[in-house]
């Protein structure tokens, strides 16, 4: 049984509140701030940093959910990932991993963003400025993205193939890469002094992308090998090992080079194929090194300088640096005066007159004929002939001639070569001017005049595109009765 409770100490009755406030709906308890910021759907995200690329407002004030910002911020690498693939012709692999090198800017951009919005009251801002920062940069970097691919695959009108255009227009895309993303983040920056610490910090990071980009050789697309009857490509594996290997190889190639014999003009060789992604190369360098050494006497006078992963221990690499270091040791042992030096180089050729080079995973630059010609000079050997195994490589005669110097091209400054893909046995050029018809003569003038409508006519047949490679040569006054004498004693000495 319960006991009463006294009277005289049950609670008085409380007040009550008058009747409008008892009405009154209570209000809701306070929630975080960041559960009152409105959502965004897709289209508005993308619209937004559109808007934001073209230095609009982006009119976007919400905060994006995290599938929303993870989505928004991929789309962009898939779209980059889908043009990559277009730089491949036929079939080919896709090595995803490859797009993790270039992830860190991504970390780094928003560590950025997060410095210069640093002091704003929101604390959902930096997800926002991420999103539509992405999406700022993206119509700039398409553009860039087509350009580049445009100048690979010659897409690109005249104005825009040549070095000085290409790099014009590079610099304006990425001009209106940094203006966008400044202008944008200026409109959310916490204070300016951050913003102007961000802008330079921003041009570094993107200049350092783009250099990475360009100099790294691994693509996220690759030649697939498995869908026709070829096998997996050699790889290269860059050891300790192999760069010592590579030292002793040069030693012994450059301590067996013969001194010039006296009283006769003696030729001596440097083949250099730089270019280790395709076996047509390796098969054209070899051919003519044993022409040269075969047809000119110039046995153990014949420097081969390869970039392949099946020669990575028999013969030094081709780069630019072993080339100038060739040349310079050829001359010890030359009669600079009276010898003659052959160069041949083959490669793929770029608009602006550079030979391609590539061996992954080792970074090798790509040679101008400045270049070559620079180191010639510092060399001091007089008699030249050099051909040129590449696209566009008529850009390479004027730097090169002189009135001791034949220069022969596989093409004019402004047209492809043909026959340098991976099913090609040899080039249309090198099999033409080298493999056939210098094995009935040992006149470059007579091979190559009789090796060019030969040249046209395969070109034709094998239905060549973009006109007649149209190859190009250059005789010096100088060098004519020099070769003309050489080919007259060789002819004697061969019957």
């Amino acid at each position: 049984m319960i006991a009463a409770m006294p009277e005289d100490i049950i609670a008085p009755p409380q007040p009550q509140p008058p009747e409008d406030m008892a009405q009154a709906p209570a209000s809701p308890p306070p929630t975080p701030e960041h559960s009152a910021t409105p959502r965004a759907g897709l289209w508005r995200w993308v619209v937004g940093g559109l808007r934001a690329a073209v230095l609009l407002e982006p009119r976007v004030d919400a905060r994006p959910a995290p599938w929303q910002l993870l989505l928004l911020v991929l789309l962009p690498e898939l779209a980059w990932t889908g043009l990559a693939r277009l730089e491949i012709d036929g079939p080919a692999r896709l090595y995803a991993t490859v797009n993790l090198n270039t992830l860190w800017s991504l970390g780094v951009l928003a560590w950025l963003g997060w410095f210069a919005l640093a002091g704003r009251a929101r604390n959902d801002r930096l997800a926002r400025w991420f999103v539509l920062a992405t999406w700022a940069m993206l119509p700039a970097n398409l553009a860039l993205s087509l350009l580049a691919l445009g100048y690979t695959r010659g897409w690109l009108p005249a104005m825009l193939a040549g070095s000085p255009g290409y790099w014009v227009a590079f610099g304006l895309g990425c001009a209106w890469i940094v203006l966008a993303l400044v202008r944008f983040t200026a409109r959310e920056a916490g204070a300016r002094w951050r913003l102007a610490l961000f802008t330079p910090a921003f041009v570094a990071m993107l200049a350092l992308t783009f250099w990475q980009s360009l100099y790294t050789q691994e693509r996220v697309w690759q030649l697939d090998t498995s869908a026709s009857a070829e096998p997996e490509r050699p790889r290269m594996r860059l050891t300790q090992e192999l760069f010592e290997e590579q030292q002793a190889l040069w030693d012994r190639t450059v301590a067996a080079l013969p001194q010039s014999k006296p009283g006769q003009a003696n030729v001596y060789g440097l083949v250099f194929a730089p270019y280790a992604s395709e076996d047509v190369f390796l098969r054209e360098s070899n051919m003519v090194t044993e022409l040269l050494q075969a047809r000119f006497d110039a046995k153990g006078r014949v420097l081969h300088l390869m970039n392949h992963a099946t020669t990575a221990e028999t013969l030094p690499w081709a780069t630019p640096l072993n080339l100038e270091r060739a040349i310079a040791a050829l001359s010890r042992v030359m009669d600079r005066e009276n010898d003659v030096l052959v160069v041949y180089l083959t490669s793929h050729g770029a608009r602006d007159h550079k030979l391609a080079a590539a061996h992954w995973p080792l970074s090798v630059p790509w040679l101008t004929p400045e270049e070559l010609r620079e180191a010639l000079d510092k060399a001091g050997i007089r008699n030249r002939v050099v051909a040129v195994s590449a696209c566009y490589s008529g850009g390479w005669i004027e730097p090169l001639a002189d009135a001791h110097t034949l220069v022969m091209t596989a093409a004019d400054a402004t047209h492809t070569s043909y026959g340098c893909g991976r099913l090609s046995e040899l080039t249309f050029f090198g099999r033409a001017m080298f493999n056939e018809e210098l094995r009935k003569t040992r006149s470059f003038e007579t091979a190559f005049a009789a090796a060019v409508p030969l040249i046209q006519q395969r070109e034709i047949e094998a239905g060549k595109e973009d006109g007649f490679s149209n190859p190009q040569i250059r005789v010096g006054e100088q060098i004519r009765p020099v070769l003309a004498q050489l080919a007259q004693r060789l002819d004697a000495a061969a019957k």
